[in-house]
């Protein structure tokens, strides 16, 4: 019997995956649970149109994030600080300030788990920072802290 796997299955494969099993394996366990269809061709006909729908919103989440990256890539981005003597921050910026910053300066949203800082920026000066706006898109931007007057 051909199922079509709702959620992936450890030893027989993962969701959307058309699997030969057993006929008792299939009645008895896997569409009582919940965990495979049998593989009609309505069923078969739906799972190609979500993956069609998948594949489509990928592209497009791709597309976004290269505009994104276009746009990003090479800018400098200020950040006013509060500092004291020796260039040393009272607190520090974190990647939620530089999205704010980002925000503020291109009206592009970059979520702060994208932003990657090695550590908290906790003194005066010039930063590079890598935006990953999607696995296979990056941008490298320039974040200068200065101190506010």
């Amino acid at each position: 019997m051909k199922v079509i796997l709702r959620e992936s299955v450890k030893g027989l494969g993962s969701a959307g995956t058309v699997v030969e099993v057993s006929d008792g394996y299939g009645r008895n366990f896997l569409i009582p649970r919940g965990l495979a269809v049998e593989a009609t061709p309505a069923n078969l006909n739906l799972l190609r149109q979500r993956q069609q729908r998948e594949e489509a919103a990928a592209q497009r989440a791709l597309h976004e994030a290269q505009g994104a990256a276009a746009k990003l890539d090479g800018s400098e981005i200020t950040i006013v600080a509060r500092a004291g003597e020796g260039g040393r921050l009272f607190g520090s910026v974190t990647s939620q300030n530089v999205a704010d910053a980002i925000a503020q300066r291109t009206g592009l949203r970059v979520e702060k788990r994208r932003i990657e800082l090695p550590e908290p920026i906790k003194a005066l000066g010039d930063y590079p920072v890598i935006l990953r706006l999607h696995p296979q898109v990056t941008a490298r931007i320039t974040v200068h802290v200065v101190a506010a007057q």
